[in-house]
C-alpha cells in the first residue's frame, strides 16, 4: 500500500468529488467543464508544521487557485501550502 506524505509546510487534501449530474431548474445538464471547483476539502495528511490548527479528518476552506491537483490511485488530491488554508469547518451547537 502506498501513502502520500506532504513535505515541508504542505497539506494534502482529498478533493474527490461526487459524480452526480447537476441540472439547472429548467433541466439543462451542466457539464463537468462548466462546474465551479469546490473550495472545501478533507485533510488527509499534514506535512512538517509546528502547532497546526488543523488535524487529519478536518474539513477546510482554501484559496480558489491554490495548490496542485493530481490523481493518485483513483482519487483526486490537492497538495497546498498551509498558508493557503483560510478556515476550518467547526461544528457548533444551535441555540
Amino acid at each position: 500500500m502506498k501513502e502520500l506524505q506532504p513535505l515541508n509546510e504542505n497539506v494534502l487534501l482529498d478533493i474527490s468529488d461526487d459524480n452526480s449530474v447537476q441540472k439547472t431548474a429548467s433541466g439543462i445538464i451542466i457539464p463537468d467543464s462548466a462546474k465551479e471547483k469546490p473550495q472545501f476539502a478533507k485533510v488527509v495528511s499534514i506535512g512538517n508544521i509546528e502547532n497546526p490548527a488543523i488535524s487529519i479528518g478536518d474539513t477546510v476552506f482554501y484559496k480558489k487557485f491554490a495548490g496542485s491537483e493530481f490523481d493518485f490511485e483513483g482519487k483526486k488530491f490537492l497538495i497546498i501550502p498551509y498558508a493557503d488554508l483560510l478556515a476550518k469547518v467547526v461544528e457548533t451547537e444551535s441555540i
